[in-house]
Protein backbone atom coordinates (compact mmCIF):
# COMPACT_ATOMS: atom_id res chain seq x y z
CA UNK A 1 0.00 0.00 0.00
CA UNK A 2 1.25 3.50 -0.62
CA UNK A 3 3.22 2.79 -3.37
CA UNK A 4 1.18 5.44 -5.67
CA UNK A 5 1.79 8.02 -2.90
CA UNK A 6 5.14 7.40 -3.18
CA UNK A 7 5.23 7.42 -6.85
CA UNK A 8 3.76 11.00 -6.76
CA UNK A 9 6.15 12.42 -4.21
CA UNK A 10 9.22 11.32 -6.65
CA UNK A 11 7.65 12.71 -9.67
CA UNK A 12 6.88 16.11 -7.93
CA UNK A 13 10.30 16.28 -7.32
CA UNK A 14 11.85 15.34 -10.42
CA UNK A 15 13.50 12.27 -9.03
CA UNK A 16 11.27 9.26 -11.13
CA UNK A 17 12.49 5.77 -10.87
CA UNK A 18 15.23 5.30 -13.88
CA UNK A 19 14.45 2.01 -15.17
CA UNK A 20 16.40 -0.35 -18.09
CA UNK A 21 14.10 -3.02 -19.99
CA UNK A 22 16.37 -5.90 -21.51
CA UNK A 23 14.11 -7.91 -23.80
CA UNK A 24 11.22 -6.12 -24.98
CA UNK A 25 8.70 -8.97 -26.19
CA UNK A 26 5.15 -9.40 -24.87
CA UNK A 27 6.07 -9.00 -20.52
CA UNK A 28 8.12 -6.06 -21.60
CA UNK A 29 5.79 -4.71 -24.42
CA UNK A 30 2.47 -4.99 -22.13
CA UNK A 31 4.91 -3.02 -18.59
CA UNK A 32 5.67 -0.41 -21.59
CA UNK A 33 2.21 0.17 -22.43
CA UNK A 34 1.41 0.63 -18.28
CA UNK A 35 4.89 2.87 -17.77
CA UNK A 36 3.85 5.90 -19.78
CA UNK A 37 0.92 6.30 -17.61
CA UNK A 38 2.44 5.89 -14.00
CA UNK A 39 4.30 8.49 -12.08
CA UNK A 40 7.56 8.58 -10.84
CA UNK A 41 8.84 6.09 -13.16
CA UNK A 42 10.91 6.75 -16.36
CA UNK A 43 12.87 4.20 -19.17
CA UNK A 44 15.97 5.16 -19.67
CA UNK A 45 16.88 2.47 -21.91
CA UNK A 46 15.75 -0.77 -23.83
CA UNK A 47 17.83 -3.85 -24.71
CA UNK A 48 17.01 -6.13 -27.55
CA UNK A 49 18.87 -8.24 -29.93
CA UNK A 50 16.92 -5.86 -32.47
CA UNK A 51 17.01 -2.91 -30.86
CA UNK A 52 14.80 -1.79 -34.29
CA UNK A 53 11.91 -4.64 -32.91
CA UNK A 54 12.50 -2.90 -29.82
CA UNK A 55 11.36 0.46 -30.68
CA UNK A 56 8.42 -0.69 -32.74
CA UNK A 57 7.03 -2.18 -29.64
CA UNK A 58 7.08 0.80 -27.86
CA UNK A 59 5.42 2.52 -30.59
CA UNK A 60 2.68 -0.15 -30.81
CA UNK A 61 1.82 0.12 -27.09
CA UNK A 62 1.47 3.91 -27.67
CA UNK A 63 4.45 5.52 -27.11
CA UNK A 64 4.88 8.87 -28.94
CA UNK A 65 8.12 10.02 -31.24
CA UNK A 66 8.40 12.64 -28.89
CA UNK A 67 8.70 10.09 -25.71
CA UNK A 68 10.48 7.52 -27.58
CA UNK A 69 13.67 10.45 -28.15
CA UNK A 70 13.69 10.47 -24.44
CA UNK A 71 14.82 6.13 -24.48
CA UNK A 72 18.45 4.72 -25.15
CA UNK A 73 18.36 1.64 -27.41
CA UNK A 74 21.00 -1.03 -27.18
CA UNK A 75 21.52 -4.67 -28.36
CA UNK A 76 23.78 -5.27 -25.62
CA UNK A 77 22.13 -6.00 -22.07
CA UNK A 78 25.22 -5.76 -20.35
CA UNK A 79 25.71 -2.28 -21.55
CA UNK A 80 22.79 -1.33 -20.19
CA UNK A 81 23.28 -2.44 -16.62
CA UNK A 82 26.40 -0.43 -16.96
CA UNK A 83 25.10 2.98 -17.89
CA UNK A 84 25.02 5.33 -15.49
CA UNK A 85 21.68 6.71 -14.95
CA UNK A 86 19.96 3.55 -14.92
CA UNK A 87 19.00 2.35 -11.31
CA UNK A 88 16.65 -1.10 -11.66
CA UNK A 89 17.16 -3.39 -14.65
CA UNK A 90 14.45 -5.34 -15.88
CA UNK A 91 15.34 -8.83 -17.37
CA UNK A 92 12.54 -10.15 -19.73
CA UNK A 93 14.60 -12.26 -21.75
CA UNK A 94 13.34 -15.88 -20.82
CA UNK A 95 17.13 -16.98 -20.73
CA UNK A 96 18.81 -18.72 -17.97
CA UNK A 97 22.00 -18.04 -19.28
CA UNK A 98 21.85 -14.56 -20.21
CA UNK A 99 19.67 -14.12 -16.81
CA UNK A 100 22.65 -15.35 -14.39
CA UNK A 101 25.15 -12.87 -16.42
CA UNK A 102 22.49 -9.80 -15.94
CA UNK A 103 22.24 -11.05 -12.21
CA UNK A 104 26.13 -10.86 -11.73
CA UNK A 105 26.34 -7.84 -13.46
CA UNK A 106 23.82 -6.07 -11.69
CA UNK A 107 25.27 -6.95 -8.36
CA UNK A 108 28.76 -5.54 -9.82
CA UNK A 109 26.86 -2.29 -10.51
CA UNK A 110 25.08 -2.03 -7.78
CA UNK A 111 21.85 -2.30 -9.85
CA UNK A 112 18.05 -3.34 -8.17
CA UNK A 113 17.13 -6.53 -10.52
CA UNK A 114 13.48 -7.52 -11.55
CA UNK A 115 13.52 -10.96 -12.71
CA UNK A 116 10.94 -11.79 -15.20
CA UNK A 117 13.22 -14.45 -16.23
CA UNK A 118 11.90 -16.87 -14.34
CA UNK A 119 13.99 -19.71 -15.95
CA UNK A 120 17.19 -18.11 -14.56
CA UNK A 121 15.35 -18.29 -11.48
CA UNK A 122 14.66 -21.58 -11.25
CA UNK A 123 17.75 -23.06 -12.61
CA UNK A 124 19.86 -20.72 -10.44
CA UNK A 125 17.71 -17.86 -8.47
CA UNK A 126 19.07 -19.30 -4.72
CA UNK A 127 22.46 -18.19 -4.82
CA UNK A 128 21.35 -15.39 -7.20
CA UNK A 129 19.37 -14.09 -5.09
CA UNK A 130 22.02 -14.35 -2.19
CA UNK A 131 24.98 -12.84 -4.02
CA UNK A 132 22.12 -9.92 -4.53
CA UNK A 133 21.88 -9.62 -0.81
CA UNK A 134 25.63 -9.51 -0.46
CA UNK A 135 25.97 -6.71 -2.49
CA UNK A 136 23.69 -4.78 -1.18
CA UNK A 137 21.10 -5.10 -3.92
CA UNK A 138 17.01 -6.11 -4.31
CA UNK A 139 16.24 -9.04 -6.35
CA UNK A 140 12.73 -9.93 -6.85
CA UNK A 141 10.57 -11.65 -8.53
CA UNK A 142 8.11 -9.88 -11.66
CA UNK A 143 4.65 -8.93 -10.24
CA UNK A 144 2.01 -9.45 -12.58
CA UNK A 145 3.49 -13.22 -12.83
CA UNK A 146 1.98 -15.83 -11.29
CA UNK A 147 5.08 -16.79 -8.52
CA UNK A 148 5.08 -13.22 -7.31
CA UNK A 149 1.50 -12.75 -7.02
CA UNK A 150 1.47 -16.43 -5.17
CA UNK A 151 4.52 -15.15 -3.30
CA UNK A 152 1.58 -12.31 -1.83
CA UNK A 153 -0.95 -14.13 -1.02
CA UNK A 154 1.43 -16.30 1.07
CA UNK A 155 2.82 -13.92 2.89
CA UNK A 156 -0.70 -12.15 3.27
CA UNK A 157 -1.62 -15.94 5.01
CA UNK A 158 0.86 -15.94 7.16
CA UNK A 159 0.82 -12.49 8.45
CA UNK A 160 -2.31 -13.06 9.13
CA UNK A 161 -1.33 -15.77 11.30
CA UNK A 162 -2.56 -18.86 9.07
CA UNK A 163 -1.21 -22.09 8.40
CA UNK A 164 -0.67 -22.33 4.46
CA UNK A 165 -1.68 -25.66 3.38
CA UNK A 166 -1.29 -25.66 -0.30
CA UNK A 167 -0.37 -22.65 -2.84
CA UNK A 168 -0.03 -22.63 -6.54
CA UNK A 169 -1.91 -21.83 -9.59
CA UNK A 170 -4.58 -22.93 -12.29
CA UNK A 171 -3.34 -24.03 -15.87
CA UNK A 172 -5.30 -26.36 -18.47
CA UNK A 173 -3.72 -29.90 -17.82
CA UNK A 174 -4.13 -33.46 -19.09
CA UNK A 175 -1.27 -36.07 -18.85
CA UNK A 176 -0.98 -36.45 -22.43
CA UNK A 177 0.74 -33.18 -22.66
CA UNK A 178 3.74 -34.35 -21.58
CA UNK A 179 4.53 -35.48 -24.65
CA UNK A 180 2.94 -32.67 -26.75
CA UNK A 181 6.29 -30.85 -29.43
CA UNK A 182 6.09 -28.09 -31.31
CA UNK A 183 4.38 -29.76 -33.86
CA UNK A 184 1.07 -31.21 -32.34
CA UNK A 185 0.71 -27.66 -29.46
CA UNK A 186 -1.23 -25.81 -32.05
CA UNK A 187 -5.00 -28.50 -31.82
CA UNK A 188 -4.59 -28.11 -28.06
CA UNK A 189 -5.15 -24.36 -28.09
CA UNK A 190 -7.58 -25.23 -30.39
CA UNK A 191 -5.50 -22.70 -33.04
CA UNK A 192 -6.30 -23.48 -36.50
CA UNK A 193 -3.60 -23.78 -39.46
CA UNK A 194 -4.86 -20.10 -40.85
CA UNK A 195 -4.56 -18.57 -37.61
CA UNK A 196 -1.32 -19.77 -36.82
CA UNK A 197 0.01 -18.39 -39.68
CA UNK A 198 -1.70 -15.04 -39.37
CA UNK A 199 -0.73 -14.58 -36.37
CA UNK A 200 3.42 -14.03 -34.69
CA UNK A 201 2.96 -17.42 -32.57
CA UNK A 202 6.27 -19.26 -30.98
CA UNK A 203 5.33 -22.87 -31.18
CA UNK A 204 8.16 -23.81 -28.50
CA UNK A 205 7.07 -21.29 -26.28
CA UNK A 206 3.52 -22.23 -26.17
CA UNK A 207 4.41 -25.45 -25.96
CA UNK A 208 6.21 -24.94 -22.83
CA UNK A 209 3.17 -23.79 -21.14
CA UNK A 210 0.92 -26.86 -22.20
CA UNK A 211 3.68 -29.81 -21.86
CA UNK A 212 4.09 -28.75 -17.87
CA UNK A 213 7.29 -27.61 -17.80
CA UNK A 214 6.71 -23.70 -17.47
CA UNK A 215 3.74 -25.08 -14.20
CA UNK A 216 7.01 -26.80 -12.68
CA UNK A 217 9.68 -23.72 -13.57
CA UNK A 218 6.64 -21.59 -11.91
CA UNK A 219 6.47 -24.06 -9.05
CA UNK A 220 9.99 -24.18 -8.59
CA UNK A 221 10.28 -20.36 -8.04
CA UNK A 222 7.49 -20.56 -5.87
CA UNK A 223 8.76 -23.06 -3.43
CA UNK A 224 12.27 -21.59 -3.25
CA UNK A 225 10.45 -18.32 -2.45
CA UNK A 226 7.96 -19.08 0.36
CA UNK A 227 9.93 -22.51 1.68
CA UNK A 228 6.66 -24.81 1.08
CA UNK A 229 7.61 -27.83 -0.34
CA UNK A 230 8.14 -29.53 -3.67
CA UNK A 231 5.90 -32.40 -4.30
CA UNK A 232 8.30 -35.20 -6.54
CA UNK A 233 6.32 -34.35 -9.72
CA UNK A 234 3.12 -32.20 -9.70
CA UNK A 235 -0.51 -33.71 -9.81
CA UNK A 236 -2.27 -31.13 -11.53
CA UNK A 237 -5.54 -32.36 -10.01
CA UNK A 238 -8.96 -31.07 -11.61
CA UNK A 239 -10.54 -28.51 -9.45
CA UNK A 240 -12.88 -25.69 -9.68
CA UNK A 241 -12.47 -22.63 -6.70
CA UNK A 242 -15.11 -23.91 -4.82
CA UNK A 243 -13.02 -27.21 -4.05
CA UNK A 244 -10.22 -25.86 -3.53
CA UNK A 245 -10.26 -26.76 0.38
CA UNK A 246 -11.48 -29.84 -0.15
CA UNK A 247 -9.46 -31.21 -2.57
CA UNK A 248 -6.43 -29.45 -1.88
CA UNK A 249 -6.26 -30.85 1.90
CA UNK A 250 -3.86 -33.75 3.36
CA UNK A 251 -4.64 -36.97 2.59
CA UNK A 252 -5.50 -38.12 6.30
CA UNK A 253 -8.10 -35.81 6.17
CA UNK A 254 -9.36 -36.56 2.90
CA UNK A 255 -7.68 -34.51 0.27
CA UNK A 256 -5.11 -35.07 -2.34
CA UNK A 257 -1.70 -33.51 -0.81
CA UNK A 258 0.77 -35.60 -0.25
CA UNK A 259 2.27 -33.45 2.60
CA UNK A 260 1.08 -30.66 4.41
CA UNK A 261 2.75 -26.94 2.94
CA UNK A 262 3.13 -27.73 -0.41
CA UNK A 263 3.07 -26.01 -3.65
CA UNK A 264 0.50 -27.62 -6.47
CA UNK A 265 -0.83 -26.28 -9.86
CA UNK A 266 -4.51 -27.54 -10.36
CA UNK A 267 -6.50 -28.41 -13.92
CA UNK A 268 -9.28 -27.00 -15.53
CA UNK A 269 -9.99 -30.03 -17.23
CA UNK A 270 -11.14 -32.88 -15.60
CA UNK A 271 -9.43 -36.19 -17.34
CA UNK A 272 -11.63 -37.09 -19.30
CA UNK A 273 -11.51 -33.45 -21.73
CA UNK A 274 -14.66 -31.93 -19.81
CA UNK A 275 -14.57 -28.45 -18.13
CA UNK A 276 -14.30 -27.78 -14.83
CA UNK A 277 -16.85 -25.80 -13.18
CA UNK A 278 -15.36 -22.43 -12.00
CA UNK A 279 -12.38 -23.25 -13.30
CA UNK A 280 -8.88 -21.71 -12.21
CA UNK A 281 -7.00 -21.67 -15.43
CA UNK A 282 -5.93 -18.07 -15.30
CA UNK A 283 -5.26 -17.33 -11.64
CA UNK A 284 -3.70 -18.38 -8.27
CA UNK A 285 -5.03 -19.86 -4.91
CA UNK A 286 -3.97 -20.17 -1.47
CA UNK A 287 -5.27 -22.78 0.72
CA UNK A 288 -5.64 -21.92 4.64
CA UNK A 289 -6.04 -23.90 7.76
CA UNK A 290 -8.14 -22.95 10.72
CA UNK A 291 -6.02 -23.86 13.59
CA UNK A 292 -8.77 -23.18 16.13
CA UNK A 293 -12.35 -24.14 16.74
CA UNK A 294 -12.86 -20.35 17.19
CA UNK A 295 -11.80 -19.36 13.65
CA UNK A 296 -13.51 -22.51 12.36
CA UNK A 297 -16.75 -20.70 14.25
CA UNK A 298 -15.30 -17.42 12.00
CA UNK A 299 -15.23 -19.14 8.62
CA UNK A 300 -18.59 -20.46 9.27
CA UNK A 301 -19.98 -16.89 10.24
CA UNK A 302 -18.69 -14.59 7.48
CA UNK A 303 -19.37 -17.46 4.81
CA UNK A 304 -16.10 -18.97 3.92
CA UNK A 305 -16.19 -21.93 1.58
CA UNK A 306 -14.52 -24.85 3.67
CA UNK A 307 -13.93 -28.08 3.03
CA UNK A 308 -16.67 -30.32 4.86
CA UNK A 309 -14.74 -30.77 8.44
CA UNK A 310 -14.71 -26.88 8.00
CA UNK A 311 -11.53 -26.32 8.96
CA UNK A 312 -9.95 -25.39 5.64
CA UNK A 313 -10.78 -22.94 3.01
CA UNK A 314 -8.76 -20.63 0.43
CA UNK A 315 -8.26 -17.82 -1.27
CA UNK A 316 -8.19 -16.74 -4.79
CA UNK A 317 -7.38 -14.73 -7.48
CA UNK A 318 -9.18 -15.57 -10.83
CA UNK A 319 -6.38 -13.98 -12.96
CA UNK A 320 -2.86 -12.62 -13.50
CA UNK A 321 -2.28 -9.44 -15.79
CA UNK A 322 1.54 -10.34 -17.27
CA UNK A 323 3.46 -7.05 -17.77
CA UNK A 324 0.02 -5.22 -16.65
CA UNK A 325 0.99 -5.24 -13.21
CA UNK A 326 4.99 -5.13 -13.19
CA UNK A 327 4.93 -1.32 -11.81
CA UNK A 328 3.99 -3.32 -8.42
CA UNK A 329 7.86 -5.12 -8.22
CA UNK A 330 9.44 -1.91 -9.88
CA UNK A 331 7.68 0.37 -7.19
CA UNK A 332 8.20 -2.04 -4.61
CA UNK A 333 12.21 -2.72 -5.11
CA UNK A 334 12.84 1.62 -5.86
CA UNK A 335 11.18 2.84 -3.04
CA UNK A 336 11.01 0.64 -0.28
CA UNK A 337 13.84 -1.62 -1.88
CA UNK A 338 11.82 -4.62 -0.97
CA UNK A 339 11.07 -7.66 -3.62
CA UNK A 340 8.14 -9.02 -4.27
CA UNK A 341 9.33 -12.64 -3.39
CA UNK A 342 12.23 -14.13 -3.57
CA UNK A 343 13.79 -17.32 -3.25
CA UNK A 344 15.66 -17.61 -0.15
CA UNK A 345 16.75 -21.08 -0.16
CA UNK A 346 17.18 -24.40 -2.51
CA UNK A 347 13.84 -26.38 -1.82
CA UNK A 348 12.77 -27.36 -5.56
CA UNK A 349 14.16 -27.94 -8.70
CA UNK A 350 13.09 -28.75 -12.69
CA UNK A 351 15.08 -31.50 -13.75
CA UNK A 352 14.97 -32.55 -17.70
CA UNK A 353 12.53 -35.57 -18.22
CA UNK A 354 12.19 -37.58 -21.51
CA UNK A 355 9.15 -36.89 -23.24
CA UNK A 356 9.91 -40.10 -25.69
CA UNK A 357 12.53 -42.51 -25.87
CA UNK A 358 15.67 -41.10 -26.47
CA UNK A 359 18.57 -42.39 -28.51
CA UNK A 360 21.77 -41.85 -27.66
CA UNK A 361 23.56 -39.32 -29.34
CA UNK A 362 20.49 -36.99 -29.73
CA UNK A 363 21.06 -33.36 -29.07
CA UNK A 364 18.38 -31.98 -26.77
CA UNK A 365 16.08 -28.91 -27.52
CA UNK A 366 15.10 -27.56 -24.21
CA UNK A 367 12.06 -25.77 -22.84
CA UNK A 368 9.05 -26.97 -24.44
CA UNK A 369 11.09 -28.45 -27.50
CA UNK A 370 10.82 -32.36 -28.83
CA UNK A 371 13.04 -34.21 -26.38
CA UNK A 372 12.26 -32.82 -22.28
CA UNK A 373 9.86 -31.61 -20.52
CA UNK A 374 10.64 -30.19 -16.97
CA UNK A 375 9.74 -32.11 -13.78
CA UNK A 376 9.08 -30.23 -10.44
CA UNK A 377 11.33 -32.40 -7.81
CA UNK A 378 12.27 -31.60 -4.35
CA UNK A 379 15.85 -30.24 -4.28
CA UNK A 380 17.35 -32.90 -2.36
CA UNK A 381 16.15 -35.54 -4.58
CA UNK A 382 17.18 -33.77 -7.29
CA UNK A 383 20.83 -33.49 -5.88
CA UNK A 384 20.50 -37.44 -5.01
CA UNK A 385 20.23 -38.63 -8.10
CA UNK A 386 22.38 -36.12 -10.21
CA UNK A 387 19.24 -34.97 -11.77
CA UNK A 388 20.02 -32.72 -15.09
CA UNK A 389 18.41 -29.01 -14.71
CA UNK A 390 15.95 -28.09 -17.29
CA UNK A 391 17.82 -25.01 -17.66
CA UNK A 392 21.10 -26.77 -19.05
CA UNK A 393 19.10 -29.14 -21.12
CA UNK A 394 19.51 -27.47 -24.84
CA UNK A 395 21.68 -27.71 -26.98
CA UNK A 396 23.46 -31.18 -25.17
CA UNK A 397 24.64 -34.66 -26.87
CA UNK A 398 22.64 -37.50 -24.89
CA UNK A 399 25.55 -40.03 -23.82
CA UNK A 400 23.07 -42.88 -23.11
CA UNK A 401 19.62 -43.99 -24.59
CA UNK A 402 17.01 -42.85 -21.95
CA UNK A 403 13.38 -44.11 -21.95
CA UNK A 404 10.20 -42.45 -22.09
CA UNK A 405 9.04 -40.49 -18.98
CA UNK A 406 12.50 -41.08 -17.07
CA UNK A 407 14.39 -37.87 -15.56
CA UNK A 408 17.97 -37.26 -17.24
CA UNK A 409 21.17 -36.92 -15.02
CA UNK A 410 24.61 -34.86 -15.24
CA UNK A 411 26.06 -37.92 -16.53
CA UNK A 412 23.47 -38.19 -18.98
CA UNK A 413 24.53 -35.58 -21.28
CA UNK A 414 28.08 -33.99 -22.12
CA UNK A 415 28.30 -30.65 -21.29
CA UNK A 416 30.63 -27.94 -21.63
CA UNK A 417 31.91 -27.55 -18.03
CA UNK A 418 33.71 -24.17 -18.98
CA UNK A 419 30.39 -22.58 -20.17
CA UNK A 420 29.49 -19.85 -17.27
CA UNK A 421 25.76 -21.17 -16.50
CA UNK A 422 27.26 -24.07 -16.04
CA UNK A 423 29.87 -23.24 -13.62
CA UNK A 424 27.34 -21.45 -11.63
CA UNK A 425 24.80 -23.90 -11.15
CA UNK A 426 27.16 -26.38 -9.96
CA UNK A 427 28.44 -23.47 -7.33
CA UNK A 428 25.34 -23.31 -6.19
CA UNK A 429 24.60 -27.17 -5.64
CA UNK A 430 27.89 -27.44 -3.71
CA UNK A 431 27.42 -24.14 -1.82
CA UNK A 432 23.39 -25.43 -1.22
CA UNK A 433 24.53 -29.14 -0.93
CA UNK A 434 26.50 -28.31 1.85
CA UNK A 435 23.93 -26.30 3.82
CA UNK A 436 21.68 -29.43 3.32
CA UNK A 437 24.57 -31.41 4.99
CA UNK A 438 25.48 -29.23 7.86
CA UNK A 439 21.20 -29.38 8.71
Amino acid sequence: MNLYARLVEREAAGRPLQVGLIGAGKFGSMYLAQMRRTPGVRLAMVADLEPARARRSLQKTGWTEAELATVSFVDDGLALIAERKVEIVIDATGSPAAGIAHVLACCEARKHVVMVNVEADALAGPLLAQRARNAGIVYSLAYGDQPALICEMVDWARACGFEVVAAGKGTKYLPEYHASTPDTVWPYYGFSADTVAAGDFNAQMFNSFLDGTKSAIEMCAVANATGLNAPDGLGFPPCGVDDLARVLRPRDDGGLLAQRGQVEVISSVERDGRPVFRDLRWGVYVVLAAGSDYVERCFKEYGLVTDPSGRYTAMYKPFHLIGLELGISVASVGLRAEPTGAPREFRADVVATAKRDLRAGEVLDGEGGFTVYGRLMPAAASLDIGGLPLGLAHRCRLRTAIPAGTPLRWSDVDLDASQPAVRFRREMETVFGRKRAAA
